[in-house]
């Protein structure tokens, strides 16, 4: 292909010798790299002895570089784009680029590689038939107990170490025997996989705070409970408590009767 166009290029997630001989050769013939990092890219380009022009790209100036990079490839150069990590726009800047170049008319070519979040839910040991990735994890508490509570499918997260001791604490607290995996570090020299229940890891973690990048693999909710019900449930409970009922135990009742777990129906009803 001659005309100008996009690649997308997904780096190495850990170790450099993931990369693919595609990608390799994507960046030998691009005219322009764009990249988060430039530092971090030209150490992957110098390993493979590749020369090109390197241009920053990351999320503070994604419109202006869009900008500059769409007329460059009108008239025919070709622009490879990288994230620091794994492919770009998952949880990486990129997205602005690529539909901008959809509004042109322009090619946008993406070549397969290096993912973190396949690489954790594969490693997991967790059903993989049907998964959701939610990127990096909501820091509201109510939005991240629901979302780890009420996730019909295997969810896939990026999360903090700083923060995840915390999120396994929330999750065994209502959930505690919750099939769960933590992917740290996946690809590097100290990569480790621990897999358990919410309540195990997360006495784990709270001992052994983590280091790294975090990939959280937690396994599908209990059968039977949707959304949907777990909003029905939190509806009936506001009912009964504006009637008079007390909340801990009118909680705990509509839990025996829904499968809703109670403590997130007391929260849910202290956070109105």
């Amino acid at each position: 292909m001659s005309a100008g166009r996009l690649v997308v290029c997904p780096t190495p997630i850990g170790n450099l010798e993931d990369v693919t001989l595609r990608v390799l050769a994507a960046l030998r013939e691009a005219d322009i790299v764009a990249c988060e990092d430039t530092r971090r890219t030209r150490t992957l380009l110098q390993r493979y002895g590749v020369t090109g022009t390197l241009v920053s790209y990351h999320e503070h100036n994604e419109r202006e570089r869009a900008a500059e990079l769409v007329p460059r490839m009108r008239s025919g150069a070709i622009v490879a784009l990288v994230s620091d990590a794994g492919m770009p726009l998952v949880s990486d800047p990129g997205f602005i680029l690529v539909e901008a170049c959809v509004a042109a008319g322009l090619s946008v070519e993406v070549l397969p590689g290096p993912s973190s979040a396949i690489a954790a839910l594969v490693a997991s040991g967790l059903p993989a038939e049907r998964w959701r990735f939610t990127g990096f994890l909501p820091r509201k508490k109510g939005e991240l107990e629901r979302l780890l509570t009420t996730s019909v499918d295997t969810l896939v997260a990026f999360e903090s170490p700083k923060r995840l001791p915390g999120t396994l604490a929330l999750l065994a607290a209502v959930d505690p025997s919750r099939p769960v995996a933590v992917c740290r570090e996946l690809t590097k020299v100290h990569e480790e996989v621990r897999r358990g229940s919410a309540q195990e890891l997360a006495a784990h973690y709270a001992a052994q705070p983590p280091r790294g990048e975090v990939v959280l693999v937690v396994g599908a909710a209990p059968p039977g409970l949707t959304p949907g019900d777990e909003e029905r449930a939190i509806a009936a409970l506001r009912t009964l408590t504006d009637a008079g009922a007390k909340p801990r135990v009118a909680a705990k009742v509509l839990a025996e009767l829904t499968g809703v777990a109670a403590n997130r129906l007391y929260a849910a009803h202290t956070e109105r």
